[in-house]
């Protein structure tokens, strides 16, 4: 099969005209934005260096990169000031596509040969970074056959300008009111580039149903909140930008309801077929997540961990007999409370065990209740705030609602006992392994790309901590764990089988909701993220495999000279890294690699 990314298109051409450095010298001017509190980069790197292409390049990613409804992906992203508006344009696009075959050029330009396995592991990471580009323009180009691309571009961009917690300052204030405004040039955009699938239109029409009470809501609450900067009661640029904030509502409100009737209309006209076959699927797993599997591989490996599961859920079930069952939280300040507290003992927990090294410096992961403008919101985007890395000092921030029998899957398990979620996504999980990331000595490495390692890290963190001991005070949040691990290892099967077309998205969301099992809700909400995003659903489970793997090779190669917490700290701060580079580098295997790099 020859690779996808070698294939000729109409991008190309447009080097010859002069595009390329004009694009180029405009993004290069943007400010870095990576924290580097550990390193100083005093030195500039020279042009043609590998550290020079990557700076280039997360600058650039910064500035064009898709907003995802994905909390792990997000990125800090230049001001619109300094950036520019936003915009899905045919032109736009054209300058992306241009943009990133110059970063090929350059990339292939290197020879790695003769460095060290960490210089070679930087360079093998930014060609995944490379390769996901080439994945969203071309190979899976969401932005030509999903009308939910641009909810995420409109909606979801609004809503990660907003889940940072108050007060709003005078540059964000701005940057919400530029997000509100640039909604409607964002849908016309989409109505120009697309070529939709029914079942992704069908998606998108259903997501914005209600969108009218919505954003109404979001203008109520967020309005009175903005500032301009300026001093004194209800000064006139307030009153101005407040103004400008309600009026940029309204059009979105109509853009946004003229695109959900553009789509009702031509909906039955529509392709059905919204699966991306299995070449482009393979693209994914071999250059992006530089996974050296087949489809049948994961589907192998799904079953076997989902078997695994039933039966250690069962046994949990058959040794709990008789136990009262969990209840949930008394209300909301009541569970506040409560992470509060587990999330300490989580961190003490992990340096008494000698599991890994909690540095004293680290903030702490926080539940706190939902604001309004937020819940309305809630449907376009994941409601955390795992900060960034300029915001190392501030806590990250998990927006709960009160505890209830109707909540969905995740967050009745998090009122009847927040253990389990607070160690997937926030202590030892992703909030804390993000922190550590971006803190890593090499800049290179300090970046988000969507890699599979970082939710791999988040499930393993859930298995580990059970073995290690934490839940044996609950024996019922232990059958949680387990129930966890039964949903990981059907999103494998349920990603391959959408990406290869042997699933409908009703067929997927029907399968979780009967055997996880699962509310309706969710398991629609889970389907629809999986169709839309081929590859992101398989990350958990067979990032998880990848690192057991690697800890028993660790500890097969080190014997006795074995140690978790140090084996952990490497894992952690490399977060960022697909499990296949950071062995190489851990160990010096690389057969992952040279199954990658044969010949397809």
């Amino acid at each position: 099969m020859p690779s996808m990314r070698n294939r000729q298109g109409p991008s190309r051409h447009l080097v010859l005209s002069g595009l390329i450095p004009l694009v180029l010298s405009c993004i290069f001017q943007l400010p870095l934005l990576a924290e580097t509190s550990r390193v100083d980069d005093q030195t500039k790197p020279s042009s043609g260096s590998l550290e020079a292409l990557a700076d280039n390049f997360w600058q650039w990613r910064a500035r064009y990169q898709p907003f995802s409804a994905d909390d792990i992906p997000r990125i800090e992203r230049p001001p619109a000031q300094l950036a520019g508006p936003r915009d899905w344009s045919e032109n736009s696009i054209a300058k992306q596509k241009a943009a990133l075959l110059e970063f090929e050029t350059r990339w292939k330009q290197i020879d790695p040969s003769g460095w060290s396995v960490a210089r070679q592991v930087d360079y093998r990471l930014l060609g995944s970074a490379l390769a996901r580009v080439r994945w969203e323009l071309e190979v899976n180009p969401r932005w030509q056959r999903d009308p939910s691309f641009y909810i995420d571009q409109s909606l979801t961009a609004l809503l990660e300008a907003l889940v940072e917690p108050p007060p709003f300052g005078a540059e964000r204030s701005r940057e919400i009111v530029v997000r509100m405004q640039e909604i409607s040039a964002i849908i016309a955009d989409g109505k120009a580039n697309l070529h939709a699938v029914r079942p992704f239109a069908r998606l998108a029409i259903g997501e914005l149903q209600q969108i009218r009470p919505e954003l109404e809501r979001v203008e109520r609450e967020v309005a009175p909140m903005l500032q301009d900067g300026s001093t004194g009661k209800a000064p006139a640029r307030q009153q101005s930008l407040e103004a400008s904030f309600r009026t940029a509502t309204e059009q979105a409100i109509a853009a946004l309801e003229s695109y959900r009737n553009w789509l009702q209309a031509q909906l039955d006209t529509l392709p059905n077929d919204a699966a991306i076959g299995r070449e482009r699927y393979e693209f994914f797993l071999h250059h992006v997540a530089l996974l050296p599997y087949t489809p049948e591989q994961l589907l192998a490996m799904s079953r076997e961990e989902w078997d695994r599961a039933v039966a250690f859920e069962q046994y949990e079930k058959q040794r709990n007999q008789g136990l009262p069952e969990l209840q949930l939280a008394a209300n909301l300040p009541a569970e506040v409370d409560r992470v509060r507290h587990d999330e300490i003992e989580i961190r003490k927990f992990l340096e008494d065990k000698g599991i890994l090294t909690v540095p004293a410096d680290l903030h702490h992961y926080t539940l706190r209740a939902m604001p309004g403008y937020l819940e309305a919101l809630a449907d376009f985007g994941e409601t955390d705030d795992f900060t960034g890395p300029s915001r190392l000092r501030d806590d990250g921030v998990r927006w709960g609602s009160p505890p209830s029998p109707q909540l969905g899957y995740f967050w009745r398990a998090m009122a009847e006992d927040p253990r389990p979620e607070i160690v997937h996504e926030g202590v030892p999980g992703h909030y804390f392994q993000m922190s550590l990331s971006w803190r890593h000595p090499d800049p290179i490495r300090r970046h988000y790309y969507d890699s599979g390692a970082n939710e791999g890290i988040g499930f393993y963190a859930e298995e580990m901590m059970l073995q290690g001991g934490l839940f044996e005070d609950s024996p019922r949040t232990r059958e949680i764990i387990y129930n966890f691990m039964r949903l990981r290892a059907l999103r494998v099967e349920v990603d391959v089988k959408l990406a290869l077309g042997s699933f409908t998205m009703s067929q997927a969301a029907a399968y979780l909701a009967e055997h996880v099992p699962m509310d309706k809700k969710t398991a629609e909400s889970e389907a629809a993220m999986f169709a839309t995003s081929p590859g992101q659903a398989i990350s958990y489970q067979v990032g998880k495999n990848q690192i057991l793997h690697f800890l028993a090779q660790a500890k097969l190669k080190q014997g006795d000279k074995f140690k978790l917490r140090s084996f952990h700290d490497f894992l952690w701060s490399n977060g960022n890294v697909p499990i296949a580079l950071q062995r190489w580098e851990y160990l010096g295997d690389d057969d992952d690699l040279r199954a990658l790099d044969k010949p397809d």
